[in-house]
């Protein structure tokens, strides 16, 4: 996780916030799976190796699944309205981040495409993957770069107790398989095992992302 000093910002805030930490949690998860996604697309599939397309299949599953049906709409649902309540100096900001809420279920749908793509087609579709995947982690990226610099921060300035209680119990009921704190859930547990998996060939990878 590379982060961007959020925690020397707000420093003992985001440990008092279960809302907080869990956002933090949550996007240092995403990164990773980005970053080893990255990584992977960037190595290509090795030799012999038969599972390299299921493992960016798993990685697209998980982004899909977790961030755009449970992370996002707590974000947009919860913490947003009620930042830009008392802090509306952000609305550029927040209306960007929902902006991109918005199109992030329909980029991953055509990574998926175009990962079918290439897998079936053959190495002839293998530079339009590619291209996408790497404006869709550098997109990615920056996205939550600006929830931590910009709303997170605003949020620490103005909300009262009673939205932080609020906050916490909802952001609580998240069950992201790869922050820890619901790995037991059988229902994702093969999930998880995969992306694990696929964590693990991306940090064997030669090359690093950025």
């Amino acid at each position: 996780m590379q982060g961007w000093g959020l925690y020397d910002q707000l420093g003992e805030f985001l440990l008092f916030h279960l809302s907080m930490r869990i956002v933090r949690e949550e996007h240092e998860a995403l990164e990773t799976v980005l970053r080893s996604f990255a990584s992977l697309v960037k190595r290509g599939p090795r030799h012999g190796q038969r599972n390299f397309f299921d493992e960016l299949r798993a990685m697209l599953f998980y982004i899909h699944e977790f961030p755009e049906r449970l992370h996002h709409s707590k974000e947009s649902n919860l913490l947003f309205p009620r930042v830009l309540r008392m802090a509306p100096e952000i609305m550029e900001v927040v209306v960007r981040l929902e902006n991109e809420h918005e199109s992030c279920s329909h980029r991953v749908l055509k990574l998926q495409h175009l990962l079918l793509a290439w897998e079936f087609v053959g190495d002839v579709r293998r530079h339009a993957f590619e291209v996408e995947a790497s404006d869709f982690v550098s997109f990615y990226l920056e996205h939550m770069r600006l929830e931590e610099t910009v709303v997170l921060p605003a949020a620490m300035r103005v909300l009262n107790e009673a939205d932080w209680e609020e906050l916490d119990a909802a952001f609580a009921k998240n069950c992201d398989p790869l922050t820890g704190r619901d790995k037991r859930d059988p229902v994702f547990n093969k999930l998880f095992k995969r992306i694990m998996a696929a964590l693990a060939d991306a940090e064997r990878a030669p090359e690093e992302v950025a």
